[in-house]
């Protein structure tokens, strides 16, 4: 908890990374794990019920394509992966 007393400069930041050091090892992610399972873009586009442009996007960093919660856990379940195991460095 927050108190109006303390001093700003002893209070730690609680983060390290932005948003796109993560959307960077999602994307890396993704396509390292549907590669083991030699699925093409277009494989699991079918089995996400997305576009394969979108998952190209996703895999793609000079896209910068921002995936939501909502749709990689589509992507987990496809590939038989825990959510978390895309947020794995």
């Amino acid at each position: 908890m927050y108190h109006k007393n303390l001093n700003k400069n002893l209070i730690k930041r609680a983060y390290i990374h932005d948003d796109e050091y993560y959307y960077k090892i999602i994307r890396k992610n993704v396509k390292k794990y549907r590669l083991e399972q030699n699925y093409t873009q277009q494989d699991l586009a079918d089995m996400t019920d997305l576009s394969r442009e979108y998952i190209c996007d996703i895999e793609n960093d000079s896209r910068n394509k921002h995936v939501t919660i909502a749709v990689l856990g589509r992507i987990a379940e496809a590939l038989r992966k825990n959510i978390i195991d895309f947020f794995k460095e």
